[in-house]
């Protein structure tokens, strides 16, 4: 077990990226693991991990590294040290890494994880909002969760394929998968692999889509040919999903203000096979006028805080500031109160998010209710999701209902007969 010169450089640049430049992890990966034709998927894995390592545990290494921000190239190869440090790997004689101080390392690893904001590496003002809406017992099991490296979920495409074929093509390119009890099309990789490069993945067999995220899909009780609008759809994982629990039948209106996320989706649902999705940029009032009381099945995946989903995207903890998730609320409580009007009565509405935070989930329903468009709903029930008890990423969903009266009820029920 040695670093390889090469492959640390690679990952001194792209912390510089992250950290210094404002770009995003993920981005910044994806850039990096082109750098070098020649490497190997061990040589792809170090980079990527460690990228991820640094950038997850960058308030304590800093701390231990007694290095302060905005942090030059020396700062980032004392964190580098660090990390290898505490991951047991032996110190080469670069002149970067002179003079590391392996056991003060050591030592002050020990005595900072003795608080948790260090320990578990967020910012104070995120420990604080945790303790504050989740208790001090379930914030700490919950953080320490969210700081495990996520899992590759794989979401069958049942409109191309079955779990059981798509397992017997990737095992035969040796991707070992497992099932999960009670979803039905999700696969667990047993070993993290570039599934974007096999051609099942550009066959469009499946999607990668993480285990909770694929319960919301099933939450909104889609029926084939029904007329359902997911009105925040971004780049579509969700909508994808409704389009093949649907089999194509219907009516799939996928509603964004970025056209460029559609246009990410439009691609993806080419891939896919899914052809009953029509496209809709939310450029003014009228589009969401037009679509009043039409709709049988509404999605609000709800812009949040994404406090959920961080063990997949842990420069979030560092990005993140109090005053977005402030702001972030009220864009909730605005987005329920215009798009819940899309539903007709006897119709569902799913709110979703990926936050675990109670102010942007429970409450944000319990408000909705007592609002004018509110009261015209029944509360179905929730789902609270925690990365600590699931072993996938936090999530929240409500399911709705629109009130009827009984001529409204008498004509749906007709409908459906019809």
């Amino acid at each position: 077990m040695r670093l390889h010169r090469n492959l640390v450089y690679t990952t001194i640049d792209a912390l510089n990226a992250i950290f210094n430049e404002g770009e995003y992890a993920d981005k910044v990966v994806a850039r990096s693991l082109k750098k070098d034709k020649r490497w190997g998927s061990s040589d792809r894995k170090f980079v990527a991990e460690t990228i991820y390592e640094i950038v997850r545990w960058k308030r304590l290494y800093a701390e231990i590294a007694e290095v302060k921000e905005p942090f030059d190239r020396d700062n980032l190869w004392r964190m580098f040290s660090v990390w290898a440090v505490l991951r047991g790997y032996p110190i080469p004689d670069w002149r970067q890494l002179e003079g590391t101080p392996e056991r003060k390392i050591k030592g002050r690893f020990d005595e900072l994880s003795k608080v948790r904001a260090l320990k578990e590496s967020i910012p104070d003002w995120m420990d604080e909002l945790g303790v504050k809406e989740l208790g001090e017992k379930v914030w700490a099991t919950e953080i320490a969760a969210q700081n495990q490296p996520a899992r590759v979920i794989l979401r069958v495409n049942t409109l191309k394929t079955t779990r059981e074929a798509l397992r017997a093509i990737l095992m035969d390119l040796n991707i070992e998968t497992e099932t999960l009890k009670n979803q039905p099309d999700a696969l667990v990789l047993k070993e993290r692999a570039n599934v974007f490069l096999t051609d099942a993945f550009k066959q469009g067999f499946f999607e990668v889509q993480d285990a909770n995220s694929q319960l919301v899909a099933a939450f909104l009780d889609v029926k084939p040919g029904m007329r359902v609008v997911d009105t925040c759809a971004g780049a579509g994982g969700k909508t994808l999903h409704i389009a093949s629990l649907m089999e194509n039948k219907g009516q799939l209106i996928a509603m964004d203000l970025y056209e460029s996320k559609l246009k990410q989706l439009k691609i993806r649902a080419k891939r896919d096979g899914a052809f009953n999705i029509e496209y809709r940029i939310i450029d003014s009032t009228k589009i969401i006028k037009k679509l009043h009381e039409k709709a049988d099945r509404v999605l609000i995946d709800a812009p949040c805080s994404g406090l959920g989903v961080l063990k997949r995207n842990p420069d979030a903890k560092w990005k993140l500031k109090p005053e977005f998730i402030d702001n972030i609320r009220k864009v909730q409580s605005e987005v329920l109160e215009s798009y819940s009007k899309i539903v007709k009565p006897g119709g569902k509405l799913v709110y979703a998010t990926c936050s675990i935070l109670p102010s942007e989930n429970q409450e944000q329903i319990a408000r909705f209710l007592t609002t004018d468009i509110g009261k015209q709903f029944k509360f179905i029930k929730d789902q609270k999701i925690l990365a600590s008890e699931s072993g996938f990423d936090g999530f929240y969903m409500a399911l709705l209902e629109r009130k009827e009266n009984s001529e409204q009820k008498e004509k749906r029920v007709q409908k459906e007969i019809e």
